[in-house]
């Protein structure tokens, strides 16, 4: 990002522009707790370019980071690893751009990249068709909510305590402004919800979660069958794209739209963005997809081209007709999924999702082996929740300090429910090693 300097003429006259009379006043929706009072201890005010840098990188050198300690903190972003070569044909000057590639959309290599984008994304998910990408897994689960009101006409929906909460409350933001009525239910740690004896002539959707929050393995085949019975959506989300590379495709269940996070191939934590959003769905609900949709077609030589079939944007047609408010989409980071499932192939991601289930279970059968520790899940791909006789939120602040990132307590993620204080989310991904794992269990073992 560029330094533009201002002076305090230059900020008095923006501030006259838009008419604000301060820059407190800029941020006068910010809650005063967030807010941080004075100045920053140890920021001074002046100081010189070369020492801003060493002082700077002092700081940042405290930070404790994915690659550089033991990592098992996934709860829908997890670290993989993501092949050079994925970067370096991300890097050709063909797809590498600063702008929204509204005008390269018409080109044949971003329409066919979106082509082949959209037939991975079916493929995987079991489902008919998918669209070329959302922003991520929680707009996308957004976007599927109002999709399924569109096209049942209904208002209410129901929320799996094993969806993530960060996308539930996209889904509260985003559909409750809309007047829908969100009926979110409590966190399903046990894997003991009854989501059919919910459902009734007034629900539009239910939204679900496989592997749920917790880690649990779940076949909603009879869940779907009971909502379709009562005319009910069925949205299917998978946060953890690498796992259907061994479970059940929710299109094999009978999921009506499915909703997945792409970040897993192709894509970095990037620090929480940009991600990949995945939405696939049904033929027969096509036209009330969000976003857009590329085909196929030829040309009149007979040679083989690739169009903009359908988009539903606001940009391309009546405002009152758009079922979308998508403007862009994160297309470089669909780019960089298309091109590391393409290295990987069918039998490169079923090795992928073996390797990491294989993990998980080591990872598991070894902390079971604790005093105290016990794994709740009867089944789970490569995340796992434990319960810990001690609040796990201390218990991870001791790990970091041994330089190992334990998981993530779910009380984070539940900060205003009780019951959950000795809960801890573990990961682990191919990039677990033995000697990772065991330097979790003995530093457990430690702190306990």
């Amino acid at each position: 990002m560029r330094y533009l300097p201002l002076t305090d003429a230059d900020r008095s006259s923006m501030l006259a522009t838009i008419g604000v009379d301060s820059v407190d006043a800029l941020f006068r929706d910010v809650p005063d707790h967030a807010k941080l009072p004075g100045k920053i201890a140890g920021l001074p005010d002046h100081m010189g370019e070369l020492a801003v840098e060493r002082h700077l990188s002092r700081l940042a050198a405290k930070n404790v980071t994915a690659s550089t300690v033991p990592f098992f903190v996934g709860a829908g972003a997890y670290k993989h690893h993501v092949p050079a070569s994925v970067d370096q044909i991300l890097l050709r000057g063909e797809f590498l751009t600063s702008y929204t590639p509204y005008q390269p959309e018409v080109t044949q290599g971003t329409l066919q990249y979106l082509f082949e984008f959209q037939t991975q994304v079916a493929l995987l998910t079991g489902m008919d068709v998918a669209n070329a990408s959302m922003y991520d897994g929680a707009t996308g689960t957004a976007e599927a909510v109002l999709m399924a009101a569109r096209v049942n006409k209904r208002n209410k929906v129901i929320l799996s305590g094993g969806l993530h909460p960060h996308y539930r409350e996209v889904v509260e933001t985003t559909c409750g402004i809309m007047g829908m009525d969100i009926r979110a239910q409590a966190p399903d740690w046990k894997n003991a919800e009854d989501l059919a004896a919910l459902l009734d002539a007034e629900t539009s959707c239910v939204v679900v979660q496989t592997p749920s929050l917790f880690g649990h393995l779940r076949d909603f085949t009879a869940l779907c069958d009971a909502a379709h019975a009562k005319g009910v959506m069925v949205i299917v989300v998978v946060t953890e794209v690498v796992s259907l590379g061994l479970l059940p495709s929710p299109g094999s269940m009978g999921a009506d739209i499915v909703v997945c996070e792409g970040q897993s191939i192709g894509n970095g934590l990037n620090f929480g963005g940009p991600y990949v959003g995945l939405f696939a769905t049904r033929d027969k609900f096509v036209r009330q997809m969000p976003g857009r949709l590329c085909g196929q077609t030829v040309d009149a030589d007979g040679k083989r081209g690739f169009v903009l079939t359908l988009s539903t944007r606001e940009q391309h047609i009546r405002r009152e007709k758009a079922t979308s408010n998508i403007c862009t989409n994160s297309g470089l980071c669909a780019l960089a999924f298309t091109i590391h499932l393409s290295l990987l192939g069918e039998q490169g991601l079923v090795g992928l999702a073996r390797i990491n289930h294989a993990n998980a279970v080591t990872l598991a059968d070894k902390l079971s082996g604790i005093k105290g520790v016990s794994v709740v899940n009867d089944g789970f791909f490569n995340e796992f929740t434990v319960k810990l006789p001690k609040k796990a939120a201390k218990i991870v602040s001791k790990l970091a300090a041994k330089d190992i990132l334990a998981g993530v307590p779910v009380s984070r993620l539940y900060p205003d429910v009780e019951g959950l204080d000795d809960l801890l989310l573990i990961a682990a991904t191919e990039i677990n090693s033995v000697e990772d794992m065991d330097a979790l269990v003995r530093g457990l073992e430690e702190v306990l």
